[in-house]
């Protein structure tokens, strides 16, 4: 029995649990599926490439097949390990736009402004440059500037100011948009996720329990519908914790809203489909996914040997890299690969960047899951503030089987519009000089379009997310909203949901950063005004 119980050692998670925890008289119980993170993959930066490959401490959703996407299905890798997502991503650092925070607040959530979470930001954060009105210092998550960027991600920042942009030193400054290299979540040559920032230095405090490798299969709900606590399996066992205070619901935009559905809570009808009985018809759960679609222009450079590779060549250096990141925690494999990049307008009249660029060091294809021979270099290009809204639902009652997954990839038309324009404009940026003089070439899958419909048909068959699944337990005051804004279940006393699920509408820019901020904001009100 406990004070609190937190379903997901994600980003949120960990912010929960070790916060919560800070208080000796409170006892935490943190409930995460997969394993504690031991994996060097996991610590070495450059380790991202073999856990993309392999799909390791990953949940490995596929959507359903996707309209806008010619029928294929796309690829949703999320965290499964203590970390979460933060254990494996590309561990870019940025918050995304003011004006979207004040997007939340005018949608009728008070306190999540951009003078509202802008503290809980710097809270959160020990920027290695140091303290300002942005930054903040003496956070649990540690900021850094890349210890030894690649000097193509150098050329690729100098090709984005030869097109005509703004070089920008820091996203998360007062400008969001520009061309730049990117901060990330690294600590003295080490991914620092939020496991490492928030929950490893405390796992001795008598009143934390983590227990990994526990799927939750169900909330309980006792007298008057409240959250009572949560069954789950280990090892083929099935267990209940109980939670005195509050159940804190942190499995993500996909699962979060499978945990509710699979208690009970959501559109009736959905849930009768599957013979299970309503606890509480709330028809919001599972509604309004949506996330980044992104395409990748990719190009190879085959004088650009130093580049990641494969090849005899690139073999050689990661081996010798692999040693001196061993011994030193320094060389090539510091590297996020993603380590420059810009925030861009599809056209003038845009009022905010639309638009983020990721510059990788070495050929991106189909996630890194297929291999593809020599050196070159790839560029995202993700659409920030797409129309499309699809749905997670229930493929049975089945605890164990996956979600169905729809984010609805270019469901609406303007989605496609406007990635046909990003990829016009990124290529033009890639033509700059400075890219220009290493003589790379584009792939045919992308060089082949060049008229709009082309580029269209390219982006169609191409296209898939860039790992920022938000809004499917959306925050707001409306009959389609799933929780309020201090992030209570609608209708269920003791349950709230906190990670990017809650989002109403996504960030402009990478997700981390804002849910270890929701989470961060979630702590103040849970200590203060329970659930």
């Amino acid at each position: 029995m406990y004070d609190y119980v937190v379903i997901g050692g994600g980003s949120a998670g960990c912010v929960l649990a070790g916060r919560l925890s800070e208080d000796p008289a409170v006892r935490v119980c943190l409930l995460e599926a997969g394993k504690a993170d031991a994996s060097a993959l996991i610590h070495c930066p450059g380790g991202l490439a073999a856990m993309a490959a392999t799909g390791a401490h990953n949940w490995r959703i596929d959507t359903t097949p996707q309209p806008g996407l010619g029928g294929r299905r796309g690829y949703q890798p999320r965290g499964k390990v203590l970390g979460g997502s933060s254990s494996v991503n590309a561990m870019i650092y940025a918050r995304g736009h003011a004006g979207d925070y004040d997007h939340w607040r005018d949608a009728g959530n008070p306190g999540w402004g951009w003078s509202d979470v802008l503290p809980w930001f710097r809270r959160a954060e020990h920027n290695e440059r140091g303290a300002d009105d942005w930054h903040g210092t003496g956070g649990p998550l540690n900021v850094a500037d890349l210890l030894a960027p690649h000097r193509i991600s150098r050329d690729f920042v100098e090709a984005g100011v030869q097109a005509g942009y703004a070089r920008n030193p820091d996203f998360n400054g007062a400008q969001l948009e520009g061309v730049g290299l990117y901060q990330v979540t690294h600590k003295g040559g080490e991914r620092h996720s939020v496991a490492k920032g928030y929950l490893t230095p405390h796992l001795g405090r008598p009143n934390l329990h983590v227990i990994t490798g526990a799927h939750a299969t169900r909330i309980v709900l006792g007298e008057g519908r409240r959250a009572t606590g949560v069954e789950y399996v280990q090892g083929g066992q099935r267990r209940t914790v109980q939670a005195t205070r509050e159940v804190l619901l942190s499995a993500g935009a996909l699962l979060s809203p499978q945990l509710l559905l699979l208690s009970g809570i959501g559109p009736g009808p959905q849930l009768q489909r599957h013979g299970i009985a309503v606890q509480h018809d709330l028809p919001g759960v599972g509604r309004h996914l949506h996330d980044h679609p992104d395409v990748v222009l990719v190009f190879d450079a085959p004088a650009l040997t130093d580049l990641f590779g494969l090849s005899a060549t690139g073999a050689w250096r990661v081996l010798r890299a692999m040693q001196e990141w061993r011994s030193r925690r320094s060389g090539m494999l510091t590297t996020n690969f993603a380590e420059a990049g810009g925030f861009i307008r599809s056209q003038p009249g845009e009022a905010a960047p639309d638009l983020q660029l990721h510059f990788v060091t070495g050929k991106l294809v189909n996630h890194g899951r297929t291999a593809s021979w020599g050196h070159g270099y790839s560029c995202h290009v993700c659409l920030l503030q797409p129309k499309s809204r699809g749905s997670v639902c229930l493929a049975s009652s089945d605890p164990l089987a996956p979600p169905l997954v729809d984010p609805a990839f270019l469901d609406d038309a303007d989605d496609l519009v406007r990635l046909v324009r990003g990829v016009r404009l990124t290529r033009h940026i890639l033509q700059q000089p400075a890219l220009a003089q290493h003589g790379a070439r584009e792939l045919p899958a992308s060089a082949q379009a060049r008229s709009d419909g082309e580029m269209a048909q390219f982006v169609r068959q191409h296209a898939d997310t860039i790992y920022h699944p938000v809004g499917s337990c959306r925050m707001g005051p409306g009959p389609q909203d799933v929780v309020d804004a201090q992030l209570r279940v609608h209708g269920v006393p003791g349950l709230r949901v906190v990670d990017a699920s809650i989002m109403p509408r996504i960030v402009s820019g990478n997700t981390n950063a804002p849910t270890v901020m929701i989470a961060e904001r979630a702590v103040d009100w849970i200590r203060h005004r329970p659930a």
